[in-house]
């Protein structure tokens, strides 16, 4: 929805730099796309995560790109990245670090975890305990580690691309609600269309896609691009119309838990990088309308009569869309 031409938006971001920003963001795209095939609208969900300082879980069924894809994403960056394979064993400690008495110094040194670099991948998140999944919650929200008393930072940028089976999956345990209200973004990839699946299967003898991917942009210009973001003007018109979808929510009749304010947070941020993704220096109802789905929908709980009866927190979500009428863009 373009804006008028009489509207003035008070905004710090130039619509040179929206244009610099959207042609960075392509190029990010453009980039990972070289190993995931027939999946831009996810591929742009995630870079969009990543820009709004935000993480990703990927929830599908097994074989179907997810660690691909977030071996990708950590490739594009000349950052650092780690792949942490959750199993049942998997202890808090394996994924944060350890205090370590050092005889010779006569100290007490910490050994950094996995956790500490750029992009993490942890691969089937849902594998491990409550406790280990747990591990991850203060370093999501943080940005830091705690461990015996003293807190360590992990740096910018900071992405976690959780990927897990569906939970009818043998030996999964499922993720409690607050670990789930961290993901900025839940999204799956699915099944490739058909033309996708016969381009992947002459391909066939290549088994890892993501050796093409090389680095194309520093982990200073991410931290610069999500300064940028943050700073897209958002009217309140618009913040009225998401505070609306938030609060049905949790009014719903299907729902027994509606997306708490963190969730509007993230919301709002997401849609000031998704609109200038698109050259926009400012958000309309559009951009808010395509991410509810993917921001709001994990955050939900459903009634467990209704989910017997087959409703979705997408369908919670998709008719709250439908019953709110979004408003008209005005000038400040």
């Amino acid at each position: 929805m373009p804006a008028p031409q009489s509207a003035v938006i008070p905004t710090t971001v130039t619509q040179e730099q929206a244009d610099w920003f959207a042609e960075a963001f392509d190029k990010l795209v453009g980039n990972v796309n070289q190993a995931i095939l027939g999946k831009d609208p996810v591929i742009r969900l995630v870079v969009a995560a990543l820009l709004t300082n935000g993480h990703v879980l990927l929830e599908d069924f097994p074989g179907t790109g997810k660690t691909v894809l977030a071996k990708a994403l950590a490739k594009t960056l000349e950052g650092s990245n780690s792949r942490i394979q959750f199993t049942p064993d998997l202890l808090p400690s394996d994924v944060t670090g350890v205090t370590i008495y050092d005889q010779g110094k006569g100290l007490f040194e910490f050994h950094k975890g996995p956790i500490f670099a750029s992009i993490v991948l942890a691969d089937e998140i849902n594998r491990a305990s409550p406790k280990t999944q747990s591990a991850l919650l203060e370093v999501m929200e943080e940005g830091r580690v705690t461990v015996d008393g003293v807190s360590h930072e992990v740096g910018t940028p900071f992405m976690v691309i959780a990927t897990q089976n569906p939970v009818e999956q043998a030996g999964t345990y499922t993720l409690p609600e607050a670990q789930l209200d961290r993901f900025l973004i839940k999204t799956s990839l699915g099944y490739p269309d058909h033309d996708t699946a016969i381009t992947l299967l002459l391909d066939s003898s290549n088994r890892a896609r993501d050796s093409k991917i090389t680095p194309i942009i520093a982990s200073s210009s991410i931290n610069t691009m999500a300064e940028l973001a943050a700073s897209v003007y958002v009217d309140e018109a618009v913040l009225g119309y998401l505070n609306e979808i938030v609060t049905l929510t949790r009014t719903d009749v299907s729902s027994t838990l509606g997306v708490s304010m963190r969730g509007a947070l993230a919301l709002a941020r997401a849609s000031k990088t998704w609109a200038l993704s698109q050259g926009r220096i400012y958000v309309t109802p559009d951009d808010i309308r395509e991410l509810a789905v993917p921001v709001l929908a994990h955050r939900i709980i459903v009634d467990p009569e209704a989910d017997f009866a087959g409703v979705t927190a997408e369908d919670i979500v998709g008719r709250i869309l439908v019953a709110v009428s979004p408003p008209a863009f005005r000038a400040v």
